[in-house]
């Protein structure tokens, strides 16, 4: 083979070489695919007016579906998982070519030799790099997922909230009408001369009066408070439009039982999917590790422009790994890092099970709770006021004894309410920790419904 043949030769053969590097393993697809076409549902909304359109009357699903869209920590999320994606492919290509240059150099220019130096790794070196790397995309995939359902979770604690404030500002403005009906009760005691000490009820009663006005006006300041916060959740600043506001009502959500709920968690949280991801690239890491023994080699070829006939010098270097204690070293770091992703697995479901007996002792308590209210504390009244009706018909008792258990059964819709509303945040807590879907399918944004006896 003569000497240009030979140069002929070396970018053919590094072409090759280079194609082979280039192809993408399965997994790595997969990922591209899914990245593109999560994006493009998500940039597809760039402008606001893609954006759902918010009705006071519209879902808590399609609240949820407007906040994923618009909130930004989605879409930083997104492009962090994008660019762990786009890494794949360098982790896994052969290094850049680089050009060489020498020259001898006398009383004149003796020779001027430039080149081209090729740097080779295995295919199995390369492959658990882009394995590592794949892995990698897949932990911030799952991160991506996360604040996903966070957002989605926030949207639906807002929406809660404001089912709360709602009612109770109901409730109250109840309270001061009955407080203002039995205010006029005693007043005309007062003035016809029945009953006794009616004087102190009228004071005790404007007393009542004011302290509900403040707490209306304390609540209507939480209200907007509240809005504030679910305009937060949606991805709006305060500079931005108010959305239109929704008036939810406040019902409680059915849970499935215990044992299917821990189910769901081990099969379907993100965060322990996540952390699985975690153990996948420390394992992945592993394989990286133990082709450290494994040598490297460069192949090049420099040209003497200068000599006539023209002269070619190959040229070819190849790295010794034979320090065995540092590629042990290296091995054994790399296991250990798996074993920590194990444990630090089997600890967080260990703390998951905690969460899911404490969460569930809260939604019980509620529960108990508000059967306690709607089984005997609200009957019990309703039958006081009806005696009550029917004593004064008859003359036995006065009037004012009804506005007052009025007012008593008033406040027990109000701790109705309050024990409902911590129910429902407990429960958005366990929805979050068995959701692993887009909102579009999470239990996060399906429409609450009443609770099975």
């Amino acid at each position: 083979m003569t000497a240009r043949q030979l140069l002929a030769t070396v970018p053919c053969l590094a072409t090759l070489l280079l194609a082979g590097c280039a192809n993408a393993q399965p997994a790595e697809r997969e990922a591209k695919e899914q990245v593109s076409q999560i994006g493009s549902q998500l940039l597809s909304v760039g402008a606001k007016s893609e954006l759902p359109q918010l009705r006071p009357d519209s879902s808590l699903a399609d609240f949820g579906r407007y906040a994923v869209l618009n909130h930004p920590a989605v879409t930083a999320s997104y492009q962090e998982w994008r660019g762990a994606v786009e890494a794949i492919a360098p982790s896994r290509a052969l290094p850049d070519p680089k050009l060489t240059f020498e020259a001898d150099i006398a009383d004149t220019l003796m020779t001027f030799m430039p080149g081209l130096m090729l740097d080779f790794m295995t295919p199995g070196k390369r492959a658990a790099m882009g394995k590592e790397a794949t892995a990698s995309s897949q932990i911030a995939y799952r991160a991506y997922v996360s604040t996903v359902l966070k957002v989605a979770s926030e949207v639906r604690k807002g929406w809660i909230d404001l089912g709360y404030i709602d009612a109770i500002i109901r409730l109250r403005e109840a309270s001061r009408a009955v407080i203002g009906q039995a205010a006029a009760v005693a007043e005309t005691d007062y003035a016809t001369g029945r009953g006794m000490g009616t004087l102190e009820n009228q004071v005790r009663f404007a007393n009542d009066a004011a302290r509900v006005r403040s707490e209306i006006t304390a609540l209507n300041d939480r209200l907007a408070a509240v809005r504030a916060s679910f305009k937060s959740a949606l991805g709006l600043l305060p500079t931005d439009a108010d959305p239109a506001w929704p008036h939810p009502a406040l019902v409680a959500t059915a849970l499935p039982p215990e044992d299917e709920l821990w189910r769901r968690i081990e099969s379907s949280n993100s965060d322990l999917a996540q952390m699985r991801a975690m153990v996948d690239m420390a394992l992945a890491n592993v394989g990286v590790a133990r082709t450290a023994g494994t040598p490297d080699f460069a192949l090049g070829v420099m040209a003497d422009l200068k000599a006539d006939p023209l002269m070619i010098r190959p040229t070819a270097s190849v790295s010794l790994p034979i320090w065995r204690g540092k590629i042990a070293s290296l091995i054994a770091a790399a296991e250990a890092r798996w074993d920590a992703a194990i444990s630090r697995l089997n600890a967080e479901q260990l703390t998951m099970a905690a969460q899911l007996a404490q969460m569930l002792f809260m939604v019980r308590e509620s529960d108990r709770m508000i059967a306690y209210i709607d089984g005997s504390a609200l009957p019990n009244y309703e039958r006081a006021m009806a005696s009550e009706a029917a004593g004064y018909q008859s003359g036995m008792t006065g009037l004012a004894m009804i506005p007052e258990t009025m007012l008593m059964s008033l406040g027990m819709q109000l701790e109705r309410a309050t024990a409902l509303k911590d129910r429902e945040t407990a429960v958005t807590g366990l929805l979050l920790m068995i959701s692993d879907t887009a909102p579009a399918g999470s239990p996060l944004l399906a429409e609450s419904h009443a609770a099975q006896p």
